[in-house]
């Protein structure tokens, strides 16, 4: 392990079109001290060409295949390979500010109870919006994955784990793995710096609306943490299923209001018509 050094790993899956911009995000840092390590998940368009180009550009950006096995795979065998004191999962088609690396080392140097450090975030895409994180706190984690899969940890934190698990194909790996590295203990911080963009596509894993496969995530998120969700009184999967029922009568009163404003605008044109 390399004192100070940020491990970067990304991993990536027919991403090419994108990883060009995400690379260059991390070219651009204000920090220095990094490397990346570009984790090919069985990719069949152009993306070996693409990170191989930036490998021999800048020696710090090493680009590895491995035959199609999923995110959480892909990421433990890159931190496998990587010699970092600090990790940042970067995903293919995302990108990160700046300053994010130079902010999050700082923090991480001084505050040895500090678990995760990650910043505030936006949108970008197909929809170009500030994401309104809310305020961290482990109970408000137990409700939902309020932590992008974009935090900063250290190497000697992800060793106590068994990393990130392949059981969860669909979604939320990110955020299975980071209620394991706070159930011992430990803080989080959020820089209050713009540092870190989520490209929104037609085809994003989180997009899908596959319930009965998010429903399996939740439910073996539950059985990894049960000890922690129930000492808080939550379930994940009921939370879940409150908030997609509730989402479902304001998409049917919507819907309703639409029809009657189609009604009502009908009759205005028939009764003006009239007089």
């Amino acid at each position: 392990m390399k004192q100070g050094l940020v491990s970067i790993i990304v991993p990536c899956y027919n991403q090419g079109l994108y990883l060009k911009e995400c690379l260059e995000s991390i070219l651009q840092q204000t920090y220095s001290q990094w490397e990346c390590i570009i984790v090919d998940d069985g990719s069949s368009d152009n993306l070996e060409q693409i990170a191989n180009t930036f490998s021999e550009q800048d020696s710090r950006f090493r680009y590895i295949y491995q035959s199609n096995q999923g995110v959480s795979a892909a990421r433990n065998n890159g931190i496998k390979i990587s010699g970092g004191e600090y990790i940042l999962p970067l995903d293919g088609d995302d990108k990160i500010g700046k300053t994010y690396l130079d902010e999050a080392v700082l923090i991480l140097k001084n505050k040895q109870n500090i678990k995760l450090v990650y910043c505030k975030a936006a949108f970008f895409g197909e929809v170009n919006k500030p994401w309104q994180l809310p305020v961290f706190s482990i109970k408000r984690m137990l409700r939902d994955n309020i932590i992008f899969c974009s935090a900063i940890f250290r190497r000697m934190d992800f060793n106590k784990t068994k990393g990130y698990n392949p059981d969860f194909y669909y979604c939320w790996e990110d955020w299975d793995f980071w209620l394991t590295m706070l159930e011992s203990g430990g803080e989080v911080v959020k820089l209050n710096s713009l540092n870190f963009f989520y490209r929104i596509r037609k085809n994003s894993r989180n997009i899908s609306s596959q319930n009965n496969d998010k429903e399996k995530m939740l439910e073996l998120l539950y059985l990894n943490h049960k000890t922690l969700f129930d000492n808080s009184n939550v379930n994940p999967l009921a939370v879940y299923r409150k908030r997609e029922k509730a989402k479902m009568k304001m998409e049917t009163s919507s819907k309703f209001l639409k029809i009657i404003n189609t009604y009502w605008n009908t009759f205005v044109i028939f009764y003006r018509s009239k007089i």
